[in-house]
């Protein structure tokens, strides 16, 4: 295998079904294959193959992402020997491993995550609409800290957190990496997973910075209407201190308040543009003191106040 190797590509095959297998697999081959084989699919999942993939080889690591309307099963065939660590993260649906096809071992349902040693490549089946992440790492860096035993847990671990944004960053950034970015790229990806080994990772560590700040902004994502959402609430839910996550925004040109602030007024002003909301309720919904003070806010960051905008862009 060239471990200096980089490569990625996306594909959705979801509206595409007939030719999406074929393509999926010329593209994996051609961009990723070289030292991470693709499996062999069963005839059900070649001929129903509605699959959305996005993948990346930097260097010995693979990042694969998977967004399935249908089912996906491997099948019968030569087994390819797999010195590797691999890591399923699942958001919904689940990933079903065994040694042969049709024997379940271990089910990572949604929301769950499991870490293990694979001295050969799995059996796997997923059921349609699953969406989920797979990892390979090398099996050098984790020998001792694994030992033979398996980590699982839940997804929204702060260690499994920020491993799951930066290998979302690699993905989508990797073509624009320099050299020595796709080595700290790497090294950033072995180091998150060796800390999900046991659970939990170094906070100092400043190579860590936008992995942080990036699993920050993911979960502000999913708290941008909570009253609780802030600095401390972030910093609690990732198992950092406040100072660190400064910190990782700092490096970033950001600050924390500022971000959350941001990220509120243009959810606010999109929900103004399409809902029926008048803006009191829009400037509670999204935290605002007052609508007042939402009003001066939106007015300072768009140029009009907000029903001013309304009438202009609805």
């Amino acid at each position: 295998m060239d471990d200096n190797k980089t490569a990625s590509f996306s594909l959705d095959s979801r509206r595409a079904a007939t030719t999406g297998r074929d393509d999926f697999e010329r593209s994996w081959r051609t961009h990723v294959g070289d030292g991470f084989p693709l499996p062999r699919f069963n005839a059900a999942t070649t001929a129903d193959f509605r699959l959305r993939f996005r993948a990346a080889k930097v260097r010995d690591v693979a990042i694969t992402s998977v967004d399935g309307v249908s089912a996906a099963q491997t099948a019968d065939g030569p087994s390819h020997d797999a010195d590797q660590v691999r890591l399923w993260l699942v958001r919904s649906g689940a990933w079903a491993l065994g040694s042969r096809r049709n024997t379940v071992e271990h089910t990572v349902v949604a929301g769950h995550f499991l870490l293990r040693h694979a001295a050969r490549m799995h059996h796997f089946a997923l059921p349609p609409h699953t969406r989920a992440q797979c990892i390979v790492l090398p099996a050098a860096p984790f020998s001792l800290l694994l030992g033979g035993r398996e980590v699982a847990g839940r997804a929204d671990a702060a260690e499994v957190r920020l491993l799951a944004a930066h290998a979302t960053m690699v993905e989508e950034t990797l073509p624009d990496l320099s050299p020595a970015g796709v080595q700290a790229a790497r090294d950033t990806l072995v180091e998150l997973a060796t800390a999900v080994t046991h659970h939990g990772f170094d906070d100092v560590n400043t190579r860590l910075a936008p992995a942080l700040a990036q699993a920050a902004k993911n979960l502000a994502e999913e708290r941008l209407a909570d009253v609780d959402l802030s600095s401390a609430m972030l910093a609690r839910e990732l198992n950092v201190s406040v100072r660190t996550l400064q910190r990782a925004f700092a490096a970033g040109g950001e600050s924390v308040t500022a971000y959350i602030r941001e990220r509120r007024l243009e959810s606010a002003r999109q929900a103004l543009v399409v809902s029926r909301l008048t803006v009191s309720e829009v400037a509670a919904h999204w935290q605002f003191a007052d609508s007042s003070h939402f009003s001066r806010a939106f007015k300072q960051r768009y140029g009009l106040p907000p029903t001013e905008y309304v009438r202009k862009n609805t």
